[in-house]
């Protein structure tokens, strides 16, 4: 009989893992994030306990250590073989060890093994990593703190195995999350907010540059902390210069100094004023089942706004996946009234009912259209991220990245960081995460802004440096400028200079057929405090791209790339999918006799993703969970390597109707909605019934306030402007381009009465928007 005491999880067993604390530090747009893992062995067996946990993407994992009553012991990067090899032997042997490691598959998945807990035994576990904060296109910078691990898609006849690890509902985790944040800048920390609910923001400082915050007591695991920080006059270049490492060899990248530069283009307003009228805008959605219910409804209303907003003459198709792909047109089809009804037919029939999560075959599919001339290819891709193959399907993004840009969106709680980043980066595009109570549609207009804009071409960085200094860059060459993004660019720099030496870095572009360049001055001199973050961070940036270059050469003879990619993360300490970190408790004397019992630590589950009977396919065997546990709790002596991911497979049809029946009634149409469902794909908007209805008026009040000498269709149209422009500003992100596309229309018509058509337009819906605010 188990003793069950302290916390539980759904099967009774006891639960090592105590609490989490993450403490944030935020210097300008790079985070150190240290997170504390305290265990207590409870039970009367020594435990093994294993964690499997989403960590950002992009983060650069740099140290790893445990904590044993007094005793520390600081991990080391090893080969990931080695390593593993190392953690068997030594709890064959009794001692206690613990093993950090990266997924093979994608890159924002980490187990955490601690290894021999003694009974009534105590462990802090201390785990440190830094990242780059992405540039949102509201100017906010954002940092996640992933809380929420969904079940990862494998697509069929994939080799994975396949490993159980433990998931339960968010609201039954045993252990308790804290968390606080340190943020400081050049510049004055404007605000910052959050998903979850955060004390209120302390300054540190008068001028506003350092300020701290905390996530408020009561905290549930529900869903990511999701931080968005905003700084006064954001868009300011920037370069640190960091010293060396003063133990490590000069020539390698920890002994030389390096440079992180940190560029935003400006474009001229007259070249952002004309946006494109040309392109081939492909769009993929998301139809599996975990998109069920307010995910698939925001889906489709976002693809209404998306194809009104679409300038005539372009091309377009929508693509949607599941564990089968479909398509509205065999090929891209030109955007026109006849094509845009029969898309949005489609659309509206939409629901989450294609099963799993395969979208590499889709992509595929959209690769081998033939581009159109003159039409660049811009792919858009929707998906809550629940997928396996994720390098897979970055390779192939980046395989391609010459032919198209790519902008993705995560949705929902544990949308794979690694993914959504990894596609919109390989493919020149951005990316956007949709998480809580965000709407998708503002962040996907801005997006379809981006991809508006005039393509840069012709990209150029040059270094001025004094001659005593050389400089190696080590970051993959910039592929994609947009208005107020921002690039990054790492650099080794050797040599020796003065205290007072400056360095100058340029990057000249094309823009709409005009030569453009932005320019930076900055000092050599190394900054104060920076520790080896600017390092670790260009040592991570090089990882990924030596690891993508060894994907791309695997089966081949030269096995080399593999081997720098080990001996950079062991020389910079920062982890890869080819090592892993290692500690092992070699001080104590005394061996841990009896056998080991696994406790597998419950990751949280989105509460966003469908209730109901998951089937999931492990290893092979099919076994029904019922409510949402992703894994389920067991023990077992050593798990089956590599690490892997479950199958989620969508529900059966009979299961999908059954949650039909329990959904309730849709709600209301939007009323912003209802207007823009209306519009012609010329930009105008018909006079009848319908927009009468959509404005609040009835037919009579409409017509009978018509000027006598106005066109239906130009008076239909300054209706519905005025009516957005006077109601609606609070959602303009979302009808800016639509409008814009309305008032190209009038101004086409070259029709009389506008004037007229305005002030009686006033009058009726009881606004007061000037003409001038029309740009009519």
């Amino acid at each position: 009989m188990m003793n069950c005491c302290g916390l539980l999880t759904l099967k009774k067993e006891p639960v090592p893992l105590k609490s989490i604390e993450v403490e944030l530090e935020v210097r300008d747009h790079v985070a150190t994030v240290v997170s504390t893992l305290n265990y207590e062995n409870k039970e009367d067996k020594p435990l093994e306990a294993v964690f499997v946990f989403p960590l950002p993407g992009d983060a650069a994992v740099c140290h790893f250590s445990a904590k044993i009553g007094q005793t520390q012991i600081v991990a080391e990067v090893k080969e990931k073989q080695e390593a593993r090899e190392e953690y068997d032997d030594a709890l064959s042997s009794g001692q206690q060890a613990f093993l950090l490691e990266e997924s093979e598959q994608s890159p924002d998945i980490f187990s955490l093994s601690v290894g021999s807990l003694p009974p009534g035994e105590s462990a802090s576990i201390r785990l440190e990593y830094v990242t780059e904060l992405a540039v949102q296109a509201d100017d906010g910078l954002r940092f996640c703190l992933p809380a929420v691990l969904n079940p990862r898609y494998q697509p069929q006849g994939s080799e994975a195995a396949g490993v159980q690890v433990t998931s339960v509902p968010a609201s039954l985790v045993p252990y308790s999350l804290s968390f606080s944040a340190r943020v400081s800048s050049p510049r004055p920390v404007s605000k910052v907010e959050s998903n979850c609910s955060l004390d209120p923001l302390q300054y540190l400082i008068t001028d506003q540059t350092q300020a701290t915050v905390k996530l408020a007591a009561g905290h549930k695991f529900d869903r990511d902390v999701e931080l968005l920080i905003y700084y006064k006059d954001a868009h300011q270049p920037t370069a640190v210069v960091e010293a060396g490492q003063a133990s490590a060899e000069a020539g390698i990248l920890m002994g030389d100094p390096v440079v992180m530069v940190s560029l935003y283009p400006e474009f001229p307003q007259s070249v952002m004023s004309s946006l494109a009228s040309c392109g081939e805008f492909v769009f993929l959605m998301d139809r599996s089942g975990s998109m069920s219910n307010t995910r698939i409804r925001s889906a489709r209303d976002t693809l209404l706004l998306l194809l009104k907003s679409l300038p005539m003459g372009c091309y377009f198709n929508i693509y949607s996946f599941g564990s089968r792909y479909e398509h509205i047109f065999p090929k891209s089809v030109e955007y026109s009234q006849k094509t845009m009804k029969k898309a949005l037919k489609k659309v509206e029939q939409m629901e989450a009912n294609l099963g799993g999560t395969e979208i590499l075959q889709p992509v595929k599919h959209i690769y081998s259209q033939p581009c159109i001339p003159n039409q660049p290819r811009q792919l858009f891709v929707f998906t809550d991220g629940e997928v396996g193959n994720t390098k897979e399907v970055i390779d192939l993004v980046k395989k391609n990245s010459g032919s198209h840009r790519c902008f993705s969106f995560g949705i929902g709680e544990g949308a794979s960081s690694a993914l959504i980043n990894g596609i919109a980066k390989e493919g020149g595009g951005h990316a956007q995460f949709i998480t809580g109570t965000d709407r998708m549609q503002p962040k996907v207009m801005q997006s379809l802004q981006f991809a508006l804009q005039p393509t840069v071409v012709d990209i150029s960085v040059t270094w001025d440096l004094p001659k005593e200094v050389s400089i190696t860059v080590l970051s993959p060459p910039i592929t994609a400028l947009f208005q107020g993004q921002r690039s990054l660019i790492y650099a080794q720099l050797s040599g020796q200079s003065s205290e007072a030496a400056e360095g100058c870095v340029t990057v000249k572009y094309s823009l709409a057929g005009h030569p453009s360049e932005n320019q930076l001055h900055f000092s050599l001199r190394p900054a104060a405090d920076t520790g080896l973050t600017v390092h670790r961070l260009c040592a991570q940036t090089l990882i990924r791209s030596l690891e993508m270059e060894e994907r791309e050469h695997r089966g081949q003879q030269d096995g080399g790339v593999k081997e720098k990619v080990v001996k950079l993360s062991v020389q910079s300490g920062v982890s890869s999918s080819f090592t892993a970190f290692i500690a092992v408790n070699k001080d104590s004397n005394e061996v841990i006799q009896g056998p080991l019992v696994r406790r597998n630590i419950p990751t949280p589950f989105g509460s966003s993703m469908s209730k109901g009977v998951n089937r999931c396919k492990i290893g092979g065997a099919r076994t029904l969970i019922q409510s949402l546990p992703m894994f389920s709790l067991f023990k077992l002596k050593r798990a089956p390597r590599p690490m892997e991911y479950v199958e989620y497979q969508s529900l059966a049809r009979p299961d999908v109707e059954d949650m039909k029946a329990a959904v309730p009634d849709q709600p209301p149409r939007d009323p912003l909605l209802q207007l823009v469902s209306l519009q012609e794909a010329s930009g105008c908007w018909l006079l009848d019934p319908a927009l009468a209805a959509a404005l609040g008026k009835s037919s009579k009040e409409v017509e009978k306030s018509k000027p006598a000498k106005a066109n239906s269709e130009v008076w239909a149209t300054i209706l519905a402007l005025i009516w957005l422009h006077g109601l609606k500003m609070d959602a303009k992100d979302e009808w800016e381009l639509l409008a814009m596309k309305a008032t190209s229309w009038l101004r086409a018509q070259n029709a009389p009465c506008v004037t007229e058509c305005v002030e009686a337009g006033n009058v009726l819906l009881g606004c007061s928007v000037k003409k001038e605010a029309l740009r009519l």
